[in-house]
């Protein structure tokens, strides 16, 4: 008897181990310095928008794989009521909960096991966003911010016992994780300047780093650092030099402005880094991408008659000391770019084996249509190649990655049609390496062609594009405020844009395999062999990573953002933001998952603004 009674003892203790065990499994972890530098290691958790600090958008979970990802069902979802815009944001997964960001910089929280909200905050910005003097408002009313291609925002940064995002209105607000209640908030540059804000911050050493957007409008670039308990900047950095007859806020500035010619800082120059930022912990640089000069044609800020100037730090990604913001390195991907090749996409970390060698490598896919791999230590270039047709240059020099000027891209008030178009070849959309196959996976592939033509008279207002060209609607006619009194002949017909899929060895820099047609938000990539994305017609998909089979999809509804995965209670979760002019929703995956796909909302009654990614 005692020996019964002893085994059924220890079959209870061993069973309360147990149940102590997946208690502490699911027990709220402070998110603190240590947290995100191992965030993306175990994928129970998704805590900043790329996953982790080198922005690869994978998880390490395999409980969803290639054999059994057909089973993949809808667990729950969450209607947004998002405001017209395109959803653009990768949620945040922490503790439990899921914090996503909507249109017009609204976030929310709710429960990542059940998609019951927890609370919802609204930073209550004017929901208008059409230049003075556009088409959508004639009468140049300035009833919201400037904001260039729609108001959609990327992402929060978690940290402590708070989640930060960035508003339209140049704001950086700290909230109560728990609550949405308002903790701090500071304007990181004037409410009545063309700036704003749509990208993520990231959290590193307990300061949160924003950049802004506003290039459009020819404003100043920067990125800053603020504390994360407090709201008091650390530092900032600006991008571009400012009035060259004023002292320089560093030797880089000083430096760069030996680059730039007329009066270009009355304008402001642009640069503005409006997406992507990442972090190695090993060699402490913080990563950061800067985009196009405003305005956009080079005679504004080059010398006439002399080849174009380099314009020092547009079209770049830029290493700074994340504690200082001290300069460290920089390789531009275009210089004197006057064609809004920005290079603000994801800047992707990895080491690999190239040549026989370990290289610390940092990887993007700009707007320029190529492919870049760099050493992240020097910025040295290591490799390029098209992701699509380029017609802006002659090619790289395969020793600095310098682009071979080609004279018949550079346009005048007559037109020049450039590879690619100022959609780029890939902008915001996340792209995902996967350390398995060692493939990226980037889409949208965008190959498309545009007719830039410079505008006859140029004139730069507040609240207006700031371009210095035409842009022409489908029968060749100028449109927007930068194109009246320039009207010019119908442009010559171009093919259709196309887009695709593509995962891309960057060892080799060469095309491993490709789903034409494929586009919409970003990738997501797993150990379980699986890369999930999203076409433009409203299908969620799974591929798999080793050879491009879909294996998994549902219609859902047009507009995707990024996808994410996370473990909870023992069942890992894939989840996507999804909706373009309003009433957006989040959906979420399980294995065997049971709940009916609802069918997609009604759209507004109402036009949405002028669709784009959001700057």
């Amino acid at each position: 008897m005692g020996i019964r009674i002893g085994m059924k003892w220890c079959a209870l203790v061993l069973l309360f181990g147990l149940a102590v065990s997946a208690a502490e499994a699911q027990q709220e972890h402070p998110v603190d310095n240590k947290t995100l530098l191992d965030a993306g290691k175990t994928g129970d958790q998704w805590l900043m928008a790329g996953g982790n600090y080198g922005d690869t958008r994978y998880s390490p979970l395999k409980q969803i794989d290639a054999s059994n990802v057909s089973r993949l069902g809808l667990a729950w979802y969450y209607d947004t009521d998002s405001l017209p815009g395109t959803l653009e944001a990768s949620p945040v997964i922490s503790n439990g909960t899921l914090y996503g960001t909507l249109t017009w910089g609204v976030v929310f929280a709710v429960d990542a096991r059940t998609g019951k909200e927890k609370w919802r905050w609204d930073p209550q910005v004017g929901h208008q966003n059409f230049p003075a003097g556009s088409a959508g408002n004639p009468d140049k009313v300035r009833t919201g911010p400037s904001l260039c291609c729609g108001p959609g925002n990327r992402g929060v940064a978690a940290y402590g016992d708070k989640v930060y995002v960035g508003t339209l209105d140049s704001r950086l607000v700290a909230l109560d994780a728990a609550t949405g209640k308002v903790d701090w908030e500071v304007q990181t540059a004037d409410k009545n300047a063309d700036y704003s804000i749509t990208g993520a911050p990231l959290v590193v050493k307990g300061k949160v780093i924003i950049g802004n957007g506003g290039g459009e409008f020819a404003v100043r670039g920067y990125i800053s650092a603020y504390d994360a308990e407090t709201g008091k900047m650390d530092w900032r950095f600006y991008t571009v030099p400012g009035d060259p007859s004023k002292p320089f806020e560093n030797e880089a500035m000083k430096a760069a402005a030996k680059t730039w010619t007329g009066d270009w800082w009355k304008l402001g120059g642009g640069g503005n880094p409006w997406n992507a930022i990442s972090y190695d912990p090993k060699l402490d640089l913080l990563y950061f991408g800067t985009g196009q000069a405003g305005p956009w044609v080079a005679k504004y800020r080059s010398a006439p008659g002399a080849p174009l100037s380099d314009n020092l730090y547009i079209c770049s990604i830029i290493a700074v000391k994340p504690e200082t913001g001290k300069f460290v390195w920089y390789f531009q991907t275009t210089p004197g770019d006057e064609w809004d090749y920005d290079s603000i996409a994801d800047l992707v970390l990895a080491n690999l084996k190239i040549d026989g060698k370990e290289r610390e490598v940092i990887m993007q896919a700009p707007k320029n249509g190529y492919f870049y791999v760099l050493d992240r230590k020097t910025g040295q270039f290591i490799s390029a190649a098209p992701l699509q047709k380029i017609t802006w240059n002659k090619g790289l020099d395969p020793k600095t990655g310098r682009p071979i000027d080609n004279p018949e891209a550079h346009y005048g008030t007559t037109g020049t049609i450039v590879w690619p178009g100022p959609g780029g070849g890939h902008v915001w959309q996340g792209m995902s390496f996967n350390p398995e196959t060692e493939l990226v996976y980037v889409t949208p592939g965008m190959a498309s062609s545009f007719n830039y033509v410079e505008a006859k008279e140029f004139k730069p207002e507040l609240g207006e594009y700031n371009w210095g060209i035409i842009f022409r609607d489908a029968a060749g006619r100028g449109t927007g405020p930068v194109a009246r009194g320039n009207a010019a002949a119908a442009p010559p017909p171009r093919p259709p844009a196309g887009n695709f899929l593509v995962a891309w060895d960057p060892v080799t820099e060469t095309e491993r395999w490709k789903i034409p047609a494929t586009a919409g938000g970003g990738t997501m990539t797993t150990a379980g062999n699986l890369v999930f994305a999203a076409s433009s017609g409203g299908d969620f998909e799974a591929f798999s990573a080793d050879k491009g089979e879909k294996l998994w999809g549902v219609k859902l509804q047009p507009g995707f953002a990024n996808p994410v995965s996370y473990m909870i209670d023992g069942k890992q979760y894939v989840s996507v933001l999804a909706g373009r002019g309003g009433k957006g929703r989040l959906y979420t995956f399980v294995l065997d998952g049971n709940v009916p796909v609802p069918p997609p909302p009604a759209a507004p009654a109402a036009p949405p603004p002028p669709a784009g990614e959001a700057r």
